[in-house]
């Protein structure tokens, strides 16, 4: 079994923020993959689950807000008894261009407090992650009043097909292809 848990903060206010491109990353894994909707039973996440690519798989969108992601994600790994090898955490990157994606079997938060989360929570930075490019972030604004901002049209146009790269990523790492050989093809 796998599980993906895209990165963002609940409720309506920020739907359309480059803070929830990972909450937008793990919906649309979930219509490509025809699974059911995202259901709350627990572990401070709303989840999807079924078979993907002939694998076990979750879903998960944490509804801890961003800064608390860790306590779901460790909560959803205990619950299912999954290994650490067997997570991927899809998030935006304000230290990556819009448009791109970045995929790591490990490394540093950054800037991202969702991420400084949890790898508190874990106590490891050794999981695997697609970032989505979202920066950088315009002169003079405050770094989280940029990530909370709507994503204006011209860069929706810009980040949707690093969004179905960072989708497809997933597909492929549920369907158990080795890490590597998915960071060489959607790295490039």
């Amino acid at each position: 079994m796998y599980l993906v848990v895209g990165l963002g903060n609940p409720g309506d206010r920020y739907a359309r923020t480059y803070h929830n491109l990972g909450f937008i990353a793990a919906e649309l894994l979930a219509e490509k993959a025809g699974l059911k909707k995202f259901k709350n039973k627990g572990y401070m996440a709303l989840t999807s689950e079924g078979t993907v690519a002939g694998n076990r798989a979750v879903i998960a969108k944490p509804v801890t807000y961003m800064n608390l992601s860790g306590d779901s994600v460790k909560s959803l790994l205990s619950a299912y008894r999954l290994p650490i090898e067997n997570l991927l955490v899809i998030y935006d990157d304000v230290d990556i261009p819009k448009g791109s994606v970045r995929l790591r079997e490990n490394g540093s938060a950054g800037t991202h407090n969702g991420m400084k989360s949890i790898i508190d929570c874990l106590r490891t930075s050794n999981f695997k992650r697609v970032r989505i490019g979202a920066g950088p972030v315009p002169e003079f604004y405050d770094i989280s009043d940029y990530v909370l901002s709507g994503i204006s049209r011209e860069n929706v146009e810009l980040i949707h097909p690093a969004m179905e790269r960072a989708v497809n990523a997933a597909f492929d790492f549920i369907s158990g292809t080795e890490f590597v050989k998915v960071m060489n093809k959607y790295n490039a």
